[in-house]
């Protein structure tokens, strides 16, 4: 269902409405709404910067630390480019005859959209912002797969490409009035749109990259897990933006797609330690946040349906299946995913969404599915939202890898490997030792 239903509020979710952002005359600003998407729009961004570059960079070997701080960096300028000259149109725009695949291309460049024009209670410039930090941040997840053996100019045409052909037609499919939407699939704030597509994404790009040098058993540990905490921790702060932010207004279903979050996130944190604890004798400051950032991901796709009943067992059931998720990505198919991208985020984004048909029912504390459906109907849609995604996204994602590598090529040798990609790549190190 689109943003613009989420802004109905969750009792009208039976309602069909269009997902465009554009909206009645007589809907009237509302300084409130728009003053708390002003601000997740600010807590978005600051998921990737300085966030989730902190995280990655923490988890790599120091002679990298910077390329993974400039990759984060360059997408989120890439991606606010292309944001505004089409992308945007592309994912919320009307497609005419084609609406139900992609947008059209009547708002290239906000051509038309003005201080006064309004998306819903918000301006739509507000609401472009909003959707930018998205479009930002899910490329920049795809790092995690690639980091310490891809060419630069590589990042930047995969990332260009990828926004074009995988995330604005699945963003338009589920939130700008495409067919997924009109099915009824649930993805209040990117479990589909975000998770599946970057998860699959990076898993696909990592086994046609190959592992790096020494993978499986000769890796070097994170060089800084202190430095990941802290992009850890501000990972949880800004997806506060990121879900609660995603009702588009500053009411009741904010307030708990914000409970359900925090609670997913502190109970897969818990279940990841306890675990590791179990299977290895100890709990690593690394898995704790790690199960924080699985728990972020499941809960997204649910966080405006659910209660915090069904928060808690599904960051419960994040924490246990990703874990698993990594060890099976990693050990049995050996795929270098090397940040765990798929296992983390594409296992959780489609764990959640599957969940959502379940916990959002109000049998079990959710906040009630669409007038006639059941929890099995539901779950149908859910998977088949689940399954365009991942279909849609490894293909496109093959597609996008073959004119990479036919064009500025894909990998650095060995020898660059070896040195690292803050020198080869940047001039720079991270470190002055």
């Amino acid at each position: 269902m689109s943003k613009n239903l989420y802004r109905a509020g969750l009792a009208s979710l039976a309602v069909t409405l269009s997902a465009t952002p554009a909206v009645a005359a007589e809907a009237t600003m509302s300084g409130a709404d728009t003053a708390w998407i002003l601000t997740a729009t600010v807590l978005v961004l600051f998921m990737t910067l300085p966030g989730l570059a902190l995280f990655y960079g923490g988890l790599v070997r120091a002679n990298n630390v910077l390329s993974v701080l400039m990759h984060c960096f360059a997408i989120a300028c890439l991606a606010s480019v292309m944001w505004l000259i089409g992308v945007y149109a592309l994912a919320f725009g009307d497609g005419g005859g084609a609406q139900a695949f992609i947008g059209g291309a009547e708002k290239w460049f906000l051509l038309g959209v003005g201080q006064d024009t309004l998306s819903g209670t918000i301006p739509e410039t507000v609401f472009f912002m909003f959707q930018m930090t998205f479009a930002i941040i899910t490329p920049a997840l795809i790092v995690g797969a690639y980091v310490e053996r891809i060419k630069f100019s590589a990042v930047l045409l995969f990332t260009g490409l990828w926004l074009i052909l995988v995330y604005a037609p699945v963003c338009h499919w589920v939130w700008g009035g495409g067919w997924l939407g009109e099915m009824g699939v649930m993805d209040f704030a990117g479990g589909i749109v975000v998770h599946v597509t970057a998860g699959t994404s990076a898993v696909v790009l990592a086994k046609v990259l190959g592992g790096r040098r020494g993978f499986p058993g000769e890796l070097r540990p994170p060089h800084s897990p202190g430095l990941t905490m802290i992009g850890a921790s501000m990972l949880w702060v800004g997806w506060f933006g990121f879900n609660a932010g995603s009702a588009l207004a500053a009411d009741g279903a904010a307030g708990m797609a914000m409970t359900a979050t925090h609670i997913s996130a502190a109970a897969a944190s818990l279940t990841w330690a306890v675990l590791e604890y179990i299977r290895f004798g100890k709990a690593s400051l690394v898995g704790i946040v790690t199960g924080m950032v699985a728990g972020l991901a499941t809960i997204t796709p649910a966080s405006g349906f659910v209660g915090p009943i069904g928060a808690l067992f599904i960051g419960i059931a994040a924490g246990v299946v990703c874990q698993y998720a990594v060890d099976m990505v990693k050990q049995t198919l050996k795929i270098d995913d090397s940040l765990d991208v798929f296992a983390v985020h594409g296992v959780g984004g489609a764990l959640g969404t599957l969940l959502a048909a379940f916990f959002g029912a109000t049998a079990l504390g959710g906040m009630g599915l669409a007038e006639g459906t059941g929890m099995g109907g539901q779950f149908v849609t859910q998977v088949i939202g689940v399954v365009a995604g991942l279909v849609w996204s490894a293909l496109l994602t093959l597609l996008i890898i073959k004119v990479v590598q036919a064009t500025v090529g894909l990998r650095i040798d060995t020898e660059d490997e070896i040195v690292g990609l803050d020198l080869v790549s940047h001039g720079e190190r991270g470190y002055d030792l």
